[in-house]
């Protein structure tokens, strides 16, 4: 490509996005005025990665001039700055009626920056990302369990509702608050709705021998019966299916069509649907690496849009308690703009106007509809997105997981929203004491998020002190997708060397 035509092409894109400002306002007319700026570059944003830019990268990088590969928290100025500059080495005229608000770099760090310490409670000085731990249920009862958890460095305590009752969840929170009294340190809570619990009933199987087990075998080609909790069946439908499996969620049965993939156990097992009525499904195992499927394992639908409610009854029983209590709310199974403008209503009838909230990317259709989910997520301050990995993972396959962890943090990043990195950070560490290879490399790319996730296990006190070490390590020589380039050891002894 010619700098005539990298001039021109360029020059084209930057008057496009000119052109979409009057959009760009109205779409971003309900948005907080903190963040009004956010929303607005997160519109550009996506306007200028709807745009294939690969053959522009290299002439920019022989010409000396900043790419655009890095510059998703301050669009505009980063393109106008590029287009300013080719014109520059040109010597031709360059004019533009840019009535735009325009975020430079220095003012996109301060905006990302703000944002995080709004939600996580940080001081402005704090440049690593915050810890949070789940709670393990023998919090309820153990404070100094908690005491040692913030002495090794967490920032953060989650809880999860999902699990146990209120009166464990309330011996917690007392348990936090006890802790952060007598060490002059603010421990933030985040409380966790459980969302729809898309999982498999208890199974009762009666095996050959008599016995009633609560799994079924399975292997590849093998069909098996998904049916409606709700349903009985006569003794003659037992017999002629001996792999019965309930879900009491209805809409499960209701909704998957013939043809529609589902998952079960993280994964594990992998079905397609065969034959549908209004009672069950029969399903084909079409790949499994486990060989048997037991109760309350969770299931996964990639290809079927359910129409559930992201705020379940239970969760609406539980909220006025996590609005008490929490400094910031997890948001399950969010999936679309309706979905956040419910929780907001919510919200606003428990008179929760200062919790934070996170929105748990943790499904396709999540993804696909982040953008939505974050303007609508802007209308209040203190959001946060968390990039739940196991449940995604196993949504729009393994294989896909680095490439769309790394688009949802460029997007955040373009809307200066904090990211929870999460699910499996040094999982092994945490349950056997000895960490794989594989991941403390996963741990030290989490510095790009402002927050890591860390669950229970029995060795978590060691897990925390080795993430904190990785990330005051690793945050010296980046943030977000960009070099610090701070002086290496290496190079130093180096340079001495040659000089001496």
């Amino acid at each position: 490509m010619d700098i005539q035509r990298l001039e021109k092409e360029l020059s084209q894109l930057l008057l496009e996005l000119n052109a979409s400002e009057a959009l760009i306002n109205k779409l971003t007319l309900h948005v907080d005025e903190k963040y009004k700026l956010s929303a607005k570059n997160l519109l550009r944003y996506l306007i200028l990665r709807s745009k294939d830019l690969r053959s522009y990268h290299g002439m920019l990088s022989d010409l000396g001039i900043s790419s655009l590969r890095s510059g998703e928290g301050y669009v505009y100025s980063n393109l106008y700055s590029v287009v300013r500059n080719i014109h520059l080495i040109q010597n031709s005229p360059f004019e533009i009626d840019k009535n735009v608000d325009i975020i430079g770099y220095t003012n996109s760090m301060r905006l990302i920056k703000e944002h995080t310490a709004q939600l996580f409670n940080q001081g402005s000085k704090e440049k690593r990302a915050v810890i949070m731990v789940t709670l393990p249920d023998e919090t309820a009862e153990d404070k100094e369990l908690i005491q040692k958890m913030v002495a090794h460095g967490m920032k953060i305590a989650r809880i999860n509702l999902g699990h146990g009752d209120e009166s464990i969840w309330k011996k917690m929170v007392e348990n936090i608050k006890s802790v952060e009294k007598e060490t002059a340190q603010k421990i933030q809570i985040y409380i966790d709705l459980s969302g729809p619990k898309l999982r498999t009933s208890k199974i009762a199987h009666k095996s050959k021998d008599g016995k009633i087990k609560d799994k079924i075998s399975i292997e590849v080609g093998e069909k098996i019966i998904l049916h409606k909790a709700s349903i009985s069946f006569d003794t003659s439908f037992l017999k002629k299916h001996k792999k019965i499996v309930e879900v009491v969620l209805e809409q499960v049965v209701d909704e998957t069509q013939i043809g529609d993939s589902l998952l079960f156990d993280d994964g594990m097992i992998k079905t397609k649907v065969i034959e549908k009525n209004n009672h069950y499904l029969v399903l084909k195992i079409t790949e499994c690496y486990k060989t048997k499927l037991g109760s309350y394992k969770g299931i996964n639908l990639p290809n079927t849009k359910l129409s559930l409610p992201a705020l379940t009854e239970q969760d609406m029983e539980v909220l006025p308690f996590a609005c008490k209590y929490a400094d910031i709310i997890g948001y399950s199974f969010v999936r679309n703009s309706e979905d956040v403008r419910q929780l907001y209503e919510a919200l606003q009838k428990n008179n929760a106007k200062d919790v934070g909230i996170v929105f748990k990317i943790e499904n396709k259709e999540a993804f696909e509809n982040l953008p939505d989910i974050l303007l609508k997520g802007m209308e209040r301050n203190k959001i946060g997105v968390m990039i739940a990995r196991g449940d995604l993972a196993v949504e729009i396959g393994f294989e896909r997981i680095s490439e769309v962890q790394n688009q949802i943090l460029w997007l955040c990043e373009a809307a200066h929203v904090p990211v929870i990195w999460a699910t499996q950070v040094l999982d092994n560490l945490a349950k056997t004491g000895i960490p794989t290879r594989a991941e403390i490399s996963d741990a030290a790319l989490s510095v790009k998020a402002e927050c890591v996730m860390l669950n229970k296990g029995p060795y978590i006190l060691e897990t925390i002190k080795v993430l904190k070490d990785i990330l005051t390590r690793m945050e010296e020589h980046s943030f977000k997708k960009k070099d610090e380039l701070r002086a290496l050891n290496i190079a130093k002894r180096f340079v001495k060397k040659i000089n001496s």
